[in-house]
């Protein structure tokens, strides 16, 4: 793997009536959202060159993702940014949980291991501005943004790919592709990796306020008889909500949101602003693979989980830094390229199924039919025990994989 270069179109034998040439990078990455630009910086900072092709002009001012649990600011110390999140995020260090408007404990992140006892709140558009820096001042070409990517080639020697911007028709070889682009992965779709899972039945409606309430960075979850509502702390004065409900809302409105709450929580809103406001369901889908010949998946291209608990873009991240370790050792021997690249998809399939199994958790909770005497009895006496360290560290992803609890 080398530097950006120049190469001609005909040494990897495409037809052409001019030997025209093309650029050449080590690696090209599809998707320029958290997991995408993490990647390219990561794989910048270990000398190999790179191009990440998004399309989407601008970032989407929407505060969508949230939480970085502490396995990834673990990764960003390695990566030594973590100081710009911690100065645009909000530390949450505790939890609160109530059944129907009853306060029954709390789960304090204090107790998991240092130096991160906490999930930073931050909105995901802050989150890919400061990534988006990171990687500018690493390479400020390596980003190209209105870049609609129409075809991709994948073998076993080599890949390239065609895109499109304002400009024209573009072409980029490189030895690696990674599909970083999201549920509807173009790459993936390409390389005829199948998709499979499904939807479950759980669906919800969220919204930010300005904050009002007296939990100041505390989380709050109500396990009610209606349905979970989940409430979180954000920067600038502002808290998240999330509202059960019994189906998919297209269209929700404000009032019916803001009824919810106050009907399960016993708290109004009143005149608070609110900054913004949808509906979603719940997916779990696991690609097949996650690689083929010189195509490689991470992120929502390779899984989708369920968002409650927030843990999709976290372990996004996490397959970005395995595929950045596996860059490596292909780098060191490339003999071994195909045990590495089977190994990635083994391990990251692994920590996959664990994580859409602790966000099941997650949704069980909040089921009409969890608010039954024995579901609010256990959770009670797991809150007054020991046990309620343990879930600490399971809600702050410790012990996925390799990764440790």
């Amino acid at each position: 793997m080398g530097r950006k270069t120049k190469v001609s179109v005909q040494a990897f034998g495409y037809a052409s009536k001019t030997d025209w040439m093309m650029d050449k990078v080590d690696i090209i990455i599809v998707g320029g959202g958290p997991v995408g630009l993490y990647l390219a910086g990561r794989l910048l900072q270990n000398g190999f060159s790179c191009k990440v092709f998004e399309q989407r002009e601008n970032i989407d001012i929407h505060s969508k993702s949230l939480g970085i649990h502490p396995v990834s600011l673990d990764l960003f110390d390695r990566a030594g940014i973590t100081q710009p999140f911690l100065d645009n995020g909000l530390k949450i260090e505790c939890g609160l949980a109530f059944i129907d408007e009853e306060p029954v404990g709390e789960v304090s992140f204090q107790s998991c291991p240092p130096p991160h006892s906490y999930i930073l709140a931050i909105p995901q558009w802050k989150t890919e501005e400061l990534l988006e820096d990171w990687v500018k001042a690493l390479d400020s070409e390596a980003l190209t943004r209105g870049a609609h990517v129409e075809k991709l080639e994948n073998s076993e020697h080599q890949t390239s790919v065609t895109y499109s911007t304002k400009e024209g028709n573009h072409q980029v070889s490189s030895d690696f592709v990674v599909g970083c682009d999201g549920k509807s992965s173009f790459v993936r779709n390409s390389c005829n990796i199948s998709f499979k899972g499904s939807s479950y039945p759980d669906t919800y409606i969220m919204g930010d306020f300005d904050d009002n309430t007296a939990f100041g960075k505390d989380a709050a979850v109500f396990l009610h008889k209606d349905g979970l509502v989940e409430s979180f702390p954000l920067p600038n004065g502002q808290r998240r909500w999330v509202v059960k409900t019994d189906n998919f809302i297209k269209e929700p409105g404000e009032s019916l949101l803001t009824e919810q709450i106050f009907r399960r929580t016993h708290h109004h809103l009143g005149e608070c602003e609110n900054y913004m406001l949808s509906s979603f369901g719940v997916q779990h889908l696991l690609a097949e693979t996650f690689h083929k010949n010189r195509v490689v998946l991470a992120g929502d291209a390779a899984h989708v989980v369920s968002p409650i608990g927030g843990q999709g873009m976290n372990l996004g991240w996490i397959d970005a830094e395995e595929c950045l370790n596996t860059m490596i050792r292909i780098r060191q021997n490339p003999a071994n390229k195909e045990l590495y690249l089977k190994n990635y998809t083994t391990n990251q399939r692994k920590v996959a199924g664990q994580v859409a199994k602790r966000a099941e958790m997650n949704m069980r909770l909040g089921r009409k039919e969890s608010a039954n005497f024995w579901m609010r009895s256990g959770l009670k006496i797991v809150l007054k025990s020991p046990l309620k360290h343990l879930l600490a560290r399971i809600f702050t992803m410790r012990g996925l994989g390799r990764w440790p609890i």
